[in-house]
């Protein structure tokens, strides 16, 4: 009896064992979902990399809207699925850039800045001492123009007033415009690099601390690049924020592109990025869109992390893209954190957001002087059109308006 007795509770353990594992391999099963449905006839479908990858969202093919609806006199419209019977997907379609950025050039001038209104109104003095001088050189300090661009303008403007002679309004705001647009320097190359490879498409990783709005950044930018035809899909690569996977999915379905995360709180973050690059490469879609975790940048641990993304990535295919989001109000605090990114993941181009509720334009001078990236992005609000490219003259003059 004794020796039948070791060999029953054996037995118990392992009946109990299984009958533990019968729900998980259930759930297992029911998780591995195929990624979105072809881009062309001929496209094989494949399924996801993993059990708990899964991709939300409808298809490319789904996205297309119909030619008879006017898209100029909407701000949504209906596309039916390919399916019949099933119902319509709203897909947003974003204003057109030049609407864009009148709608950002508008918001600017009614923002609080004391930048170029203050400068106007000191070099339009009756008498421009030296007094004047130090108070142009320290509202360009508190507008974050950064100490070394700031003795640049003061010098160019102390040069071209005495030359000048006059000060009238209309010939210092002339000459501020001049030297302000030098500053920013509209040379620079501000596009975006989204163009698919001959048999890879362009992937985009976006990154910054927390609270930024990195997430909404993809969602906006991701709704721009489908109203320019491209193909898109996005990554949900924030995987320690509450509900970040989420976010971004309702962005793909509010733009009709799919999105790939995982279903388990806290997955590595570079195995989704891998997955969604690998589905981006499968489906032959465009642009691969990463949103990555948000992060101080005095934590080294999670800028290492970081780092393992964009490796990782790059085992499938090159990052073209690296945007790092800023919020504008935290003026020199955002340098500092630009810096640090750009060491750990070779920043490419900035977005700047939430500079309708600053006087910190200045912060934009000081990045590009500082790293010699160019603000690629400026975003004015929360709505859907609150992001365009960013233009040095459109900048300017919505400072000096």
């Amino acid at each position: 009896m004794n020796d039948i007795l070791p060999i029953i509770l054996s037995i118990v353990a392992a009946l109990a064992v299984i009958g533990g594992l019968i729900p998980v391999l259930l759930k297992t099963r029911k998780n591995i979902t195929r990624y979105p449905g072809t881009r062309d006839a001929n496209d094989p479908e494949i399924q996801s990399g993993g059990s708990t990858m899964v991709a939300d969202g409808p298809t490319v093919a789904d996205r297309k809207a119909p030619e008879e609806i006017a898209l100029d006199d909407l701000d949504a419209t209906t596309v039916p699925d390919t399916a019949a019977g099933l119902e319509v997907i709203p897909v947003e379609t974003p204003l057109p850039v030049a609407g864009r950025l009148m709608r950002l050039r508008e918001r600017l001038v009614r923002s609080n800045n004391i930048m170029g209104k203050g400068l106007l109104a000191l070099l339009s003095s009756d008498k421009i001492d030296e007094d004047v001088w130090d108070e142009v050189e320290e509202t360009l300090l508190l507008a974050d123009l950064g100490t070394e661009p700031t003795m640049q303008l003061v010098d160019a403007l102390r040069e071209r007033v005495k030359v000048l002679g006059t000060r009238t309004p209309e010939d210092v705001k002339k000459l501020l415009r001049e030297e302000l647009i030098k500053l920013v320097d509209p040379t620079m190359d501000r596009s975006l690099n989204v163009q698919r490879h001959a048999d890879k498409p362009a992937v985009m990783m976006v990154v910054g601390v927390n609270g930024v709005g990195k997430t909404t950044t993809v969602g906006k930018l991701a709704r721009v690049l489908v109203a320019e035809d491209k193909d898109v899909l996005l990554g949900a690569a924030d995987t320690f924020r509450a509900a970040a996977a989420e976010q971004l999915a309702t962005w793909g379905q509010r733009v009709g592109v799919p999105t790939v995360k995982s279903d388990i709180d806290g997955a590595d973050p570079a195995s989704v990025a891998y997955e969604a690059v690998k589905a981006g490469i499968d489906q032959e879609v465009d642009v691969v869109m990463i949103d990555t975790a948000g992060r101080l940048q005095n934590k080294v641990g999670l800028m290492d992390e970081l780092g393992k993304v964009k490796r990782v990535i790059e085992k499938l295919a090159e990052v073209d893209e690296v945007l790092l989001v800023l919020d504008a109000t935290t003026g020199q605090n955002g340098l500092n954190q630009a810096r640090v990114f750009s060491e750990v993941v070779n920043i490419t181009g900035i977005v700047l957001t939430k500079l309708d509720g600053t006087a910190k334009g200045g912060i934009v001078v000081a990045i590009q002087k500082s790293l010699g990236v160019p603000v690629k992005l400026i975003g004015l609000g929360e709505g859907a059109d609150d992001l365009a490219p960013f233009e040095a003259e459109g900048f300017v003059d919505a400072l000096l308006n």
